[in-house]
């Protein structure tokens, strides 16, 4: 009986320590993040990671902080980079390539091989087509009609 109480209050000891443990652990986590502007969020915990910023969770309430707004070393530490800028479209890439003129060249007879080489795929295709025979089927009235002209 005493056995089954001494391990009893172990459990209980050993609960109560981890729920102090994960508590302290929690409060460890919670830091100042400033931003680029000199805004503070004190003692905030990240709540979520998202895309484009963080979430983050203070007394005051839930406030997302995107990344543009945060410094380097927070970049860094959620492993978030400047995205790219768009590239040039594909089209002012061809008006700067027609200004070439053996660049020119190279498009018009690429353009032309491929116009070839698809009206050889068609014109093989129908070559190869059997030829059907629908039967007509036309009405008594018709039929008197083409008899008499």
């Amino acid at each position: 009986m005493q056995r089954a109480k001494q391990a009893e209050s172990r459990r209980v000891k050993y609960c109560g320590t981890l729920i102090l443990a994960i508590l302290f652990a929690s409060l460890a986590l919670a830091e100042d993040f400033k931003t680029v502007n000199g805004k503070v969020y004190k003692d905030a915990t990240v709540s979520r990671v998202e895309g484009d910023g963080i979430v983050l969770k203070t007394q005051k309430g839930i406030f997302k902080v995107y990344f543009a707004e945060l410094p380097q070393e927070v970049h860094e530490r959620f492993h978030w980079s400047k995205p790219e800028p768009p590239r040039e479209p594909f089209y002012s890439r061809l008006a700067a390539a027609a200004e070439d003129p053996a660049a020119l060249a190279k498009i018009i007879a690429a353009g032309t091989v491929i116009i070839a080489g698809v009206a050889l795929v068609i014109s093989h295709i129908r070559s190869r087509r059997q030829p059907t025979m629908l039967a007509r089927r036309t009405s008594r009235r018709k039929a008197v009609h083409r008899a008499r002209s």
